[in-house]
């Protein structure tokens, strides 16, 4: 295979530069030569050298090694690109970005069976509520849902149709009566939910006749462990808000019911996501073929 020599240092400047623009100003060409030439190194490689988005631009773990290798002599360029080019199977670390309230993704099932089949794959699993651009965060896939996913993101999805209820225990309700109305939920004692301590509580969102609304209720307690919230319920503490396969065994046994289903319809639910498809490292490649085969045979998680 041929190696284009003058793709190397449009390579080497947008590793040190990590941007296009500025890549290309040191070099003195356009930033789509600067685009248009890392793709044409990617494809002799066979593989992605460079994670990009609108929002930021970093190194492949490939784009790392290859980079490393760039740092010999001149003569051991060759050997470089076959090392990066023979990489072909899942192997690596594979690093993701999961929110806490993707029940399926981590109950486990679908990472151990991941792991038994690819040995070669660390995976290195980060659960955040923040939102984030995760390329610039050195992530290789999040687990989001889609809503919250942006749109020069390639998703594929994780788990069916999802749906967010309201929840207390029976003793709550007995006590202070069903809510007839979402509007309603101000005059109850509210549990609520926020990502991080420097976020305002989430807005319990709800739709009548097609039309889509949220409330503000003013929580009594408000966490961003999903553990304490339930406990909370289960214990009388008021009513809270979440989706419903979170709390799928406390309901199925009596120790929670739900109220006002009329206003929660479906709507979509878990993604996997990642930054493109092209060149696409072989771990990545593996994750994504496996979570569209635990969904398709319904393996409990996904």
């Amino acid at each position: 295979m041929t190696i284009d020599l003058n793709l190397l240092p449009v390579f080497l400047a947008v590793a040190e530069a990590g941007n296009f623009r500025a890549a290309a100003d040191r070099l003195g060409v356009t930033r789509s030569a600067v685009s248009q030439g890392i793709r044409r190194l990617e494809d002799v490689c066979g593989i992605a050298l460079v994670s990009r988005t609108t929002r930021s631009v970093r190194l492949t773990e490939a784009g790392n090694r290859f980079r490393e290798a760039l740092s010999r002599p001149m003569a051991d360029v060759k050997s470089a690109f076959e090392e990066v080019i023979g990489d072909s199977r899942p192997s690596g670390l594979l690093r993701i970005a999961v929110t806490s309230i993707a029940e399926q993704f981590l109950s486990g099932s679908l990472i151990a069976s991941f792991a038994d089949a690819h040995p070669g794959i660390t995976i290195d699993v980060t659960v955040t509520d923040e939102i984030f651009d995760i390329v610039a965060g050195g992530f290789d896939a999040g687990v989001r849902l889609g809503d919250v996913i942006e749109q020069d993101m390639v998703a594929v999805p994780l788990t069916q149709e999802e749906r967010e209820v309201v929840v207390a225990a029976p003793g709550y309700f007995e006590r202070h009566g069903i809510p007839a109305h979402p509007r309603e939920l101000v005059h109850h004692r509210c549990i609520g939910w926020r990502p991080s301590p420097s976020a305002a509580p989430y807005r319990w969102e709800f739709e009548q006749d097609g039309i889509a609304f949220d409330v503000a209720v003013e929580p009594q307690v408000t966490t961003n462990d999903l553990r304490l919230m339930i406990r909370t319920a289960l214990a009388g503490g008021g009513i809270t808000f979440a989706l419903e396969e979170t709390f799928r065994p406390y309901i199925d046994r009596g120790e929670l019911v739900t109220a006002l289903d009329d206003f929660l319809p479906p709507f979509p639910g878990f993604f996997l996501y990642f930054p493109n498809r092209r060149n696409m490292a072989p771990k990545l490649r593996a994750l994504v073929d496996h979570v569209r085969e635990h969904r398709r045979f319904g393996a409990g998680t996904a």
